[in-house]
């Protein structure tokens, strides 16, 4: 499927990874996809949005809302949580390691999962497959970031989705306006 991917929508994919990691976020979501969708100003489908008033800065920012950040432990130490006295009463109650990190999966190469970039959830793979659904139905011979995004307002269940219904914007309408823009 990826060797469809045009070279921005691939960017896009490997953005989304890198928005995922500087959130600090342990995973690859809608959100991340859609932040990475308007990462490329130039592409109709992303002015459709950013025309709407759905900008990079401000969907970043809900998404921060919706999600927080990596930063949650200075959150929490400037309202007095002082999460090494926590670790330490868990850890003497449940044992040393208590809130240790699971062990890590067994490798799987591919997209979705390799060293160094964080797992899609299931709204986001689900969100790339329907962009290869968008582009057969569009007769495209490709999968461009408009398809990702089309991917993305059609799986509709995750948080991309979500920001872009928080923003006051109807997602059938973004959906006909993204097509036209496509052409």
């Amino acid at each position: 499927m990826f060797e469809r991917f045009t070279e921005e929508a691939r960017r896009a994919v490997g953005q989304a990874g890198r928005e995922s990691a500087e959130l600090g976020h342990g995973h690859v979501g809608t959100e991340h996809l859609l932040l990475a969708v308007l990462v490329e100003t130039a592409d109709p489908a992303a002015r459709v949005l950013i025309e709407a008033g759905l900008d990079h800065a401000e969907a970043r920012r809900a998404v921060g809302r919706l999600l927080g950040t990596g930063g949650d432990a200075q959150a929490l130490a400037s309202i007095g949580v002082d999460l090494e006295a926590v670790r330490e009463a868990v850890e003497s109650v449940f044992g040393a390691g208590a809130l240790d990190s699971p062990p890590p999966e067994p490798r799987r190469r591919g997209w979705f999962r390799s060293e160094g970039r964080s797992p899609f959830t299931a709204p986001a793979r689900k969100a790339v497959e329907l962009s290869l659904r968008e582009s057969l139905r569009m007769k495209s011979g490709h999968i461009a970031v408009g398809h990702l995004l089309l991917g993305v307002l059609r799986e509709g269940e995750g948080l991309g989705a979500r920001v872009v219904a928080d923003h006051g914007l109807d997602l059938a309408e973004v959906r006909r306006e993204v097509e036209v823009a496509m052409g």
